[in-house]
C-alpha cells in the first residue's frame, strides 16, 4: 500500500554539508548551494503532504575536516535527514575529482533506498554531479527526475575563456568537457528544471543543445527571515536576544576594530568565497583608487574561511594573496578589514546588522552571479546593496527595489554607486525599508517550498496519466527489483535453450506465475545484442537482468539499461591494449571476430593443449597484470578484468539490490558458469554439462541434475523446493 504524503530524495554528493554551522566559503564546493539544499529540506519537511525528505551526500572521514561529515545519518527535523554514503574512499576530494566514483554512489544509494522499504516519489539532483546520480536513480526506479544546476559548465567555460584560461587547463582542473557532456544528457532526461531566475534559463541553459527538451520553472530560493531580522530590532526594548547572538555581535565588532582606525564610519561589506569570479580585485580597486570613498567609509571583506593561505588550492591562494598585495599597494591599512574566518550560523547575520547600523552598503561585485542569496540576506536586515548587472541580481533588484546594479568590470562605476548610496541618507533609508518589506514578500523558504510542492504534485499527476514529457521509457525495473527477495539466473546456450521446447514452456510458465516474488535473469557468454536476439527467436520474455559477455556487462529490464556501476567496479586496473599486446604472439591463441570483442572482454579460440592455460597465466602474471581467465567448452578463452565474471556479477547484484546470495538459484552447463555455481547461491548443473564442471561434484550447494537443459533446471528447482518455500 502506498504511504501517505510525498517522499523526496535530494542528491548533493560533494559531502561538506551539515545541518548546523555550515562552512560556507570553506572552499569552492561550499557555496550557496549548501545552504540551499538544507533550507529547502527544512522548509519542505514543515509542509503538510510531505512524508519524508532525505538529502544524500558523501561520507567523509578525514582529519582535515570536521567529524560531523563522517556521521552516517544526521536528523535535521522529524521529517528531514542527511544520509551520508561512502564512495571514492573516505578522504575529502573536490567535486571535479568525484566523477569516476559517482556510479559507486548510485549503487550504494540504490541499496540504501531498498532498505527503507519505500521508494521516493521523485529524486532531485543538485549541481551536475548530483544531477548525474539522480538521473541514474530515475533510470533505476522509473521515478520523476528534477534538476537544479546552481551553476553550469558552459557558462563557466565562457567566463574562464574570457579570463584567458587555456581549454587544456580547464579540462585538467575542472573536467569541463565531461561536465558539459553530462549536463547535456541531464537536459535530455530531466522532467523538470528548477531555476532561480529567468536569466538563468535564457542565458545559461540557453547555451545547451538540449535546452528545449525539459520543462522549466522559476522558483527563487528564500532566506530565514527569523535569523536575518531588521537591524533596528536590536534597538527595541521588547526584542529578546540570545546570549549567543549578542556574543556573535560583540565578536564581530571586536574583529573589525582589530583592523580599522575609525571604526565608527559607514561600512562597505563583502562576503564571498576567495574565487576569481567573485571579483574581489575589482572591489578593492574601486575603493583603493577613490580617496573620497576612503574618507567616507571603511571596507571589510570576509573572503571565506582560512587558516594558512600557503596550504590552500591555487585559485583561492592566488585570490587571497592578490587581496593582501592590493591592500598594500593602495595603503589601506586601518581602512580595510580582512578577517580570516566567520561563523555563518550566528556571526554573518550580525555582520549585516552591524553594517546597517553604520548606514553602510553590501557589495557583490562578482563577474557572474547565478542568483545572489547574500543580497537577500543583506536586504532583509535593512542593508542596501550594490551588485553586478548579471544573472540573479537583476531579478532581485526588480523585486526588492533595494540596490543598484553595476558593471563589475568597471571599478569606477562600483565606487560611484557605493558613494551614491552612502552620501544620500534619504535614498539609503528608502532602499533599507524596501529591502526589509519586499524580501518578506517575495523571498521566503515557506513560499518557495509551497510552490515547489505544487509543481511536484503537477508532475506526479502527469506521470500517473501518462502525459509526462520525458525522454526515457519507464519500464521501472528498479521499482520491481527493490521489491524482490529471490532470483533465478540461468545460462542461455545449452541450459535455457537447446533442449525440449515443451520443457522450456513449462519453465517459462512457472517463472511467469511466480513473477511477483521471483526475478528472472540470464548470464551468458554472448553479447547483449546476440543474447536478446536468440531469446526473442525462442519466445523468451525480456529478463529482469542480463549478465552478458561472460559477466563483463550487466543490463536491466526491457529497455536494457546499462549498469554503469558494474563497469566502474570492474574497470579498476584494466588495460585492454596491454593485454592484447602481451598475448598476440601465442601461436595457439586465435583472436575471435570483432563482434565477439567487448571493451571489458578479450576473446580467443584455443584448442585444448598441455600447459597452454598455464602459459597464458604466466605471461600475464610476470607483467603484474590483473585479469580473470575463463576457459569453456574446450574451445573459448575469455580474458576479463580481475573483478569480472558471471559469479562476481551475481554477487554484485546481491549487494546492490539487497537480495541474499542464498536466495539466488543459478543454473549452468560450462566452465564460464563455474564461478557463479560456487559459494552461497543454490546451484544447478544441468545433465548435459561440459566435462570441465565435473570437478564441482560433491561441492556444497551444487546439485547435479539428471535432466538436461530446462528439464535439469526444473529438476533443480524441485530439489531445492525453491518455489514451495516461497508459497509456504
Amino acid at each position: 500500500m502506498k504511504k501517505e504524503g510525498l517522499y523526496i530524495q535530494m542528491i548533493s554528493p560533494h559531502g561538506l554539508i551539515r545541518g548546523h554551522s555550515m562552512e560556507l566559503g570553506r572552499d569552492a564546493d561550499t557555496g550557496g548551494q549548501v545552504k540551499y539544499v538544507i533550507e529547502l529540506g527544512k522548509a519542505l519537511s514543515r509542509l503538510d503532504g510531505i512524508r519524508q525528505v532525505d538529502l544524500l551526500t558523501r561520507l567523509i572521514a578525514d582529519k582535515s575536516v570536521s567529524e560531523d561529515y563522517a556521521v552516517s545519518e544526521e536528523p535535521i527535523t522529524d521529517r528531514f535527514r542527511i544520509k551520508r554514503i561512502q564512495c571514492g574512499g573516505r578522504k575529502y576530494i573536490r567535486k571535479e575529482l568525484l566523477w569516476p566514483h559517482l556510479d559507486e554512489f548510485v549503487d550504494k544509494a540504490v541499496k540504501w533506498t531498498r532498505q527503507q522499504d519505500t521508494l521516493p516519489d521523485l529524486v532531485h539532483g543538485h549541481y551536475a554531479d548530483g544531477g548525474y546520480i539522480a538521473m541514474q536513480l530515475e533510470h533505476n526506479f522509473g521515478i520523476p527526475f528534477v534538476f537544479t544546476g546552481h551553476s553550469l559548465g558552459r557558462a563557466k567555460k565562457e567566463k574562464l575563456t574570457q579570463e584567458g584560461m587555456p581549454e587544456k587547463e580547464m579540462n585538467r582542473h575542472y573536467k569541463i568537457h565531461h561536465r558539459i557532456r553530462i549536463e547535456e544528457e541531464i537536459l535530455k532526461f530531466a522532467d523538470l528544471i528548477i531555476a532561480s531566475t529567468t536569466q538563468e534559463i535564457e542565458k545559461q541553459y540557453g547555451l545547451y543543445k538540449n535546452e528545449t527538451v525539459p520543462e522549466y520553472r522559476v522558483i527563487p530560493p528564500g532566506i530565514e527571515i527569523d535569523k536575518f531580522y531588521p537591524f533596528y530590532h536590536d534597538k527595541l526594548p521588547e526584542t529578546e536576544r540570545t546570549e549567543e547572538s549578542m556574543y556573535a555581535q560583540a565578536s564581530m565588532i571586536q574583529e573589525l576594530e582589530r583592523f580599522l582606525v575609525h571604526s565608527d564610519k559607514p561600512l562597505i561589506l563583502a562576503l564571498c568565497r576567495p574565487d576569481k569570479r567573485k571579483n574581489i580585485d575589482g572591489l578593492i580597486k574601486a575603493y583603493g583608487e577613490d580617496k573620497e570613498l576612503q574618507a567616507m567609509a571603511n571596507l571589510a571583506i570576509f573572503a571565506g574561511i582560512r587558516r594558512n593561505i600557503v596550504e590552500m588550492e591555487d585559485n583561492e591562494r592566488d585570490v587571497l594573496t592578490r587581496m593582501l598585495l592590493m591592500m598594500d599597494k593602495y595603503d589601506l591599512y586601518g581602512k580595510m578589514a580582512i578577517p580570516k574566518q566567520h561563523d555563518f550560523e550566528h556571526e554573518v547575520p550580525e555582520l549585516y546588522r552591524i553594517a546597517a547600523n553604520k548606514k553602510g552598503v553590501f557589495v557583490n561585485a562578482a563577474l557572474t552571479e547565478p542568483f545572489g542569496i547574500t543580497l537577500l540576506e543583506a536586504a532583509a536586515t535593512g542593508l542596501p546593496f550594490v551588485a553586478t548587472r548579471d544573472g540573479g541580481p537583476v531579478d532581485i533588484v526588480r523585486n526588492t527595489q533595494s540596490g543598484i546594479l553595476v558593471d563589475p568590470t568597471r571599478s569606477k562605476e562600483i565606487g560611484e554607486a557605493i558613494k551614491k548610496m552612502i552620501a544620500d541618507p534619504e535614498k539609503w533609508e528608502l532602499f533599507s525599508k524596501n529591502g526589509i518589506m519586499n524580501v518578506r514578500k517575495h523571498y521566503t523558504w515557506e513560499s518557495h517550498a509551497d510552490t515547489y510542492k505544487k509543481e511536484v504534485q503537477t508532475l506526479l499527476r502527469a506521470m500517473e496519466k501518462g502525459e509526462m514529457k520525458t525522454a526515457v521509457p519507464r519500464d521501472a525495473v528498479g521499482r520491481r527489483l527493490v521489491k524482490l527477495n529471490h532470483f533465478i539466473i540461468v545460462d542461455i546456450d545449452n541450459t535455457l535453450l537447446g533442449g525440449d521446447s515443451k520443457a522450456l514452456s513449462r519453465f517459462l510458465k512457472k517463472i511467469h506465475e511466480m513473477r511477483d516474488r521471483v526475478g528472472f535473469g540470464v548470464a551468458t557468454g554472448r553479447t547483449v545484442e546476440s543474447a536478446i536476439q536468440v531469446l526473442k527467436e525462442n519466445s523468451v520474455p525480456s529478463p529482469d537482468v542480463v549478465i552478458a559477455s561472460v559477466g563483463s556487462e550487466i543490463y536491466y529490464g526491457e529497455n536494457l539499461h546499462y549498469g554503469k556501476g558494474w563497469e566502474t567496479h570492474i574497470r579498476h586496473r584494466w588495460d585492454r591494449e596491454e593485454l592484447v599486446g602481451l598475448l598476440k604472439d601465442f601461436p595457439f591463441l586465435e583472436y575471435q571476430e570483432e563482434e565477439a570483442q567487448r571493451p571489458f572482454k578479450i576473446s580467443y579460440y584455443m584448442e585444448p593443449g598441455k600447459d597452454r592455460l598455464a602459459k597464458v597465466h604466466g605471461a600475464l602474471t610476470v607483467k603484474k597484470c590483473r585479469y580473470n581467465l575463463i576457459y569453456s567448452h574446450q574451445r573459448y578463452l575469455d580474458v576479463l578484468p580481475y573483478r569480472a565474471s558471471k559469479g562476481k556479477a551475481i554477487r554484485y547484484l546481491s549487494y546492490k539490490w539487497g537480495i541474499p546470495l542464498n536466495h539466488f538459484l543459478v543454473c549452468g552447463d560450462s566452465g564460464n558458469d563455474e564461478e557463479m555455481l560456487r559459494g552461497e547461491p543454490l546451484a544447478v548443473v544441468v545433465g548435459n554439462h561440459s566435462p570441465e564442471l565435473a570437478r564441482l561434484e560433491g561441492t556444497r550447494n551444487v546439485y547435479f541434475a539428471n535432466g538436461e537443459y530446462d528439464e535439469g533446471i526444473l529438476e533443480g528447482i524441485g530439489h531445492y523446493r525453491f518455489f514451495e518455500k516461497l508459497e509456504s
